[in-house]
C-alpha cells in the first residue's frame, strides 16, 4: 500500500491559517497591538501577503480570528483539566483556579490588546464584540458543564460570572505591575465566599 508523502490543498491551507493566527497572538503578547503590523505577522508564520490575504482580507479579521483561535485552543485544555477535579465543595474552588490559570496567560494578554485597541479602532470593535460576547458565553457554558454541583440555575450563573470577571480584573493588574501577594489574597477571598455560597445554596 502507498504511503502518501504530499499534503493536499486543504492541509496547506489549514496549517496556513493555523501560523497566521499562532503569529498574531506571539505578536500581540510580545510586540503589542500598535507595534504589531501585517508584515511582521506574515514574516513569522512564513507566509506572503497574498497567502495572507487569502485567508484574512483585513487586520481587524485576522486579530479576532487569532483570539478565537487561541480561546479554542484553551478551552480544550480546560476541558481536559476539569475531567480530574473533586466532587464537592472541592470542585469550585479548584475549578476557579483554573479559570485564573486560563485567564492570566497568554488569552488576557493578547485580549486586552485587542479591546483596548478596539475602543478607538471602529473596524476592530464592529469584528471583536460580537466574539468577545460569543466567548464569555463558552465560558459560562464549560464552566457550567464542569462545575458538576447541584445549585439554582441563576446562583450559578452569578458564581460564574462573578469569577471571570475577578480573574479578567486581576490578570490586567497583573499585566500592569500590581502586587502579586495582594493578588492571591484577593483570590483566596473570593474562592472562600464562592464556596460560602455554593454551600448555601446546595444545602452541603
Amino acid at each position: 500500500m502507498a504511503v502518501r508523502t504530499h499534503r493536499t490543498q486543504q492541509e496547506r491551507s489549514e496549517q496556513t491559517r493555523e501560523a497566521l493566527l499562532d503569529a498574531t497572538i506571539g505578536c500581540l503578547v510580545e510586540l503589542g497591538y500598535a507595534r504589531t503590523t501585517v508584515q511582521e505577522i506574515c514574516l513569522r508564520a512564513g507566509v506572503s501577503r497574498g497567502a495572507q490575504q487569502h485567508h484574512f482580507t483585513t487586520k481587524a479579521e485576522l486579530m479576532t480570528a487569532a483570539l478565537e483561535h487561541l480561546f479554542a485552543r484553551l478551552t480544550r485544555q480546560l476541558r481536559e483539566a476539569a475531567v480530574d477535579l473533586p466532587p464537592g465543595p472541592a470542585r469550585v474552588t479548584q475549578g476557579i483556579d483554573l479559570l485564573w490559570e486560563a485567564y492570566s496567560g497568554t488569552l488576557s494578554t493578547a485580549a486586552v490588546e485587542l479591546w483596548v485597541a478596539a475602543r478607538t479602532d471602529p473596524e476592530l470593535r464592529e469584528t471583536l464584540r460580537p466574539v468577545d460576547r460569543a466567548l464569555g458565553h463558552a465560558t459560562l457554558e464549560l464552566y457550567r458543564e464542569a462545575a458538576g454541583v447541584e445549585l439554582p440555575e441563576a446562583e450559578l450563573e452569578t458564581l460564574l460570572l462573578l469569577s471571570v470577571n475577578l480573574v479578567r480584573g486581576l490578570a490586567l493588574d497583573a499585566m500592569i505591575g500590581g502586587d502579586a501577594g495582594r493578588r492571591g489574597r484577593l483570590l483566596e477571598e473570593w474562592k472562600a465566599t464562592a464556596l460560602e455560597r455554593y454551600t448555601s445554596a446546595s444545602g452541603a
